[in-house]
Formats: C-alpha cells, structure tokens, sequence
C-alpha cells in the first residue's frame, strides 16, 4: 500500500516528438520512446532491470544505445547493447554491432554489423574433491605361539 510502485516493463515515461532533434546525451529510467532524432548516446541510468528503449519507425539514433530491454523500427548509426532482450521490427536499420542476450527479429529488419550474443553471467561453481586423511592404524601383530 505504501511505497514506490515498481513499474511495468513496457510503460512509457518519456517521449521524444517526431520534430525534435536532441544534440546530446540521454540518461534515462523507465520507459523511453524515440519518433525524432538524437545524436548522442541513450543510456539506461543505475540499475534499472525494467528500462526499455523504443525507436519508432520515423526514429534516427547516431550513438551509442546500453540498456536492458529495447525495441527498434527507425535507424540506429552506432553500437547497440541490450542487456536483456532486442526486438529488430520490420522496418529496422542499424549500422553498427549489435550486443545482445536474446533477439527477436523481424523479416525486413537489416544490420550492418557483428551480432555478439552474451551470455548470461552465472558464477561458476569450482569444487574441489579431497580424499579424506589417511587414517594409520596400528596393528599389533601378535603371535598367538
């Protein structure tokens, strides 16, 4: 009842207009949607599991993207990295690499670049079997004679 509602992945918080142009860096939580251009990079702040990038069809980055989950539709001249998840819709263009660990894309999507898949950072667990200490027993060897 009290406290900060987490939000919904999905929802967004800040909009770019088609008719803006940004010259800059953006640092964002939440949810961001991108119809105009930026000529930047667009970086999810802290650590924001839930932060979504969306790049509409009519959409142009020229920078560096880094965030968890990201959908794209419009142009992206740049490094793309997406923590979690990348959805490349139909009408996706992106020149630049391509950082991901899941993708789901669409046909008519186009990437001039590497697609590197991360894989999940899980701690490997090292264990080390010993043999237990040999245990000497001292047998007396008597002669029953």
């Amino acid at each position: 009842m009290f406290g900060r509602k987490k939000k919904a992945l999905g929802q967004i918080d800040t909009l770019v207009g088609a008719n803006t142009v940004i010259t800059g860096d953006i640092q964002f939580s939440g949810g961001l949607r991108v119809d105009g251009r930026v000529c930047g990079n667009i970086l999810a702040t802290g650590d924001e599991p839930h932060a979504m990038l969306v790049l509409s069809e009519q959409g142009v980055i020229e920078g560096k993207i880094k965030v968890p989950h990201l959908i794209i539709n419009g142009m992206v001249k740049g490094p793309v990295h997406a923590d979690q998840d990348i959805e490349l819709q139909p009408n996706a263009r992106i020149i630049g690499d391509i950082h991901y660990k899941t993708v789901k894309i669409h046909e008519g999507a186009a990437v001039e670049g590497k697609m590197i898949r991360q894989e999940s950072l899980q701690t490997e667990k090292l264990i080390t079997l010993m043999a237990p200490p040999a245990v000497e027993q001292n047998k007396s060897t008597e002669n029953p004679e």
